[in-house]
């Protein structure tokens, strides 16, 4: 049985098709390519959880920012806006992103749970931290909230 985010995406592809959506379409069957690429990497083929449909719908969202901006920084705006309007449909499918304020309470929480003081704590922190936040917030900005709270 694959997971409802898959299943989701399946049915807003088929959608998306009938409606002659091309942007949509191609950025979706991106999407469940690359499901079905994670799903028989390793030893055997298995099924994905959601957890791990919604990681590699992430990593996706996160290869489309990264393109977006190597293409602006490349002087090929045309590209970037493709790149963002790609990491806009997969924004759809990921948990709401934790604003500044929520992600700085959520790491002094960790912090003080962990017991951690000075920069070289920052592993314990994120160790305790890392499963709170998946998918809700980029590791860069977590790992420098954490480096500036323990600073």
């Amino acid at each position: 049985m694959a997971s409802e985010l898959e299943q989701r995406l399946r049915s807003d592809l088929t959608a998306a098709m009938r409606d002659r959506d091309e942007l949509t379409t191609a950025t979706l069957r991106m999407a469940l390519t690359a499901l079905s690429t994670e799903a028989v990497s390793g030893k055997s083929a298995r099924e994905l959880g959601d957890e791990e449909a919604l990681a590699v719908v992430t990593r996706e969202a996160k290869k489309r920012r990264e393109a977006a901006e190597a293409f602006t920084a490349a002087g090929r705006p045309e590209l970037a806006a493709r790149e963002q309007a790609e990491g806009e449909v997969l924004a759809r499918y990921l948990p709401a992103q934790l604003s500044d304020a929520e992600l700085a309470e959520l790491v002094s929480a960790a912090v003080a749970e962990s017991g951690a003081q000075g920069p070289k704590a920052m592993g314990a922190v994120m160790k305790v931290l890392t499963p709170r936040v998946a998918g809700r917030a980029e590791g860069g900005r977590v790992a420098a909230e954490v480096r500036r709270q323990l600073s």
